[in-house]
């Protein structure tokens, strides 16, 4: 079995319940996947499109309450899929990317959730907004003029390697651009910051979301 279970008792333990568990299945299979669900699994996260096409059923098909949001950077020519295939785009890191998210729900009639990335430590290898300022105005945009798109929250991913002193500032950052931006409108109340190595730190720093894969699935292959 996985141990979806005792990371999510952990999590709630740690953040008094308050934050939401992401178990990011990628490069595992959707036996790993089902076995996680039969254990309380209920979001899954996946980085690409092509992976969550081959593993995962129709939306349609999955079992009940079963959802799957695409965590890794998405390429424009990739968004019509994705729309179709997921309930949440996390990872939504540009003006042209919103147009085209926009674009591809429309002619489907979706209205499709989505979390703006900010590139909260600077690293040129990073996607995301470069600054608070550019993600606050995606903000606007889409609240002003994208109907089919849901602005959620925000997300980041820490800095590379393991330093506390880097990640809590990256992720206080980001806290401090989620809370401009949750100001625009009521839907927007996920913070999603914290992986396998620093979800911890994350909650602390405000996180109400975190991604996990390693620990529950094991390493990949």
């Amino acid at each position: 079995m996985t141990e979806y279970r005792k990371v999510h008792d952990e999590v709630e333990a740690v953040s008094s319940g308050k934050a939401v568990l992401v178990a990011v299945s990628k490069l595992h299979p959707y036996d790993a996947v089902l076995e996680a669900y039969s254990e309380g699994a209920r979001i899954f996260g996946e980085n690409r499109v092509q992976e969550i096409e081959s593993k995962f059923p129709l939306p349609e098909q999955r079992p009940e309450g079963m959802e799957v949001y695409l965590i890794g950077q998405l390429q424009r020519n990739k968004v019509r899929k994705a729309v179709a295939l997921v309930s949440r785009i996390e990872s939504v890191d540009s003006m042209p990317l919103i147009a085209k998210i926009e674009e591809e729900a429309g002619k489907i009639g979706k209205t499709i959730d989505v979390l703006l990335e900010l590139n909260s430590s600077g690293e040129e290898q990073k996607a995301g907004f470069r600054s608070a300022d550019e993600l606050f105005d995606a903000a606007e945009h889409i609240i002003s003029s994208c109907p089919h798109i849901r602005l959620r929250g925000v997300m980041t991913v820490g800095p590379l390697g393991y330093d506390h002193e880097r990640n809590w500032e990256a992720f206080t950052a980001t806290r401090k651009a989620f809370d401009r931006v949750s100001s625009l409108s009521d839907d927007i109340d996920v913070l999603s910051m914290g992986m396998s190595a620093d979800w911890k730190e994350a909650l602390e720093a405000g996180s109400n979301e975190v991604r996990i894969g390693t620990a529950i699935f094991g390493e990949r292959q």
